[in-house]
């Protein structure tokens, strides 16, 4: 096992296998959360104008996490979120599958290995029209 202490508030442990623990001076033994994500359940958007789409929440406040979300969205062929805009900024990395994100005047491909900055109020939607799912992980701050 070696040791690394990558801040003065949290000691980190890792062993051959990359497995970490997470220890806080005066919580000892607690761990970070480490789960598949097939473990997390596969939700329904809610929102208007979605179209086969279906997201797990990877880490959210429930897991403790403070600052920002990490989701994970499954669109079926045929399938987009609408296109919208909001208040907060997000960070997208594409991992499976192909599609396009579009703004109100133009689209552009993406494929896996792809990363996507969408600034605030910026209009956004992701489509996917190939004959795979297209999957992507994005990322959402909590407003404060």
């Amino acid at each position: 096992m070696r040791f690394l202490n990558t801040s003065p508030l949290y000691l980190f442990f890792f062993d051959d296998n990359i497995k970490y623990t997470r220890c806080h001076p005066e919580q000892h033994g607690e761990q970070m959360k480490h789960v598949h994500y097939s473990e997390v359940d596969l939700e329904h958007p809610q929102e208007a104008g979605v179209k086969n789409i279906k997201v797990r929440w990877l880490i959210s406040k429930k897991d403790g996490a403070q600052n920002f979300a990490m989701r994970l969205f499954e669109i079926k062929p045929g399938g987009n979120s609408p296109l919208h805009q909001h208040e907060w900024e997000h960070e997208v990395f594409i991992l499976e599958g192909g599609g396009f994100v579009k703004d109100q005047t133009a689209e552009q491909p993406l494929q896996p290995g792809d990363a996507l900055f969408i600034k605030p109020m910026e209009w956004h939607q992701i489509i996917n029209r190939g004959s795979t799912t297209l999957k992507f992980l994005c990322l959402i701050p909590y407003q404060k």
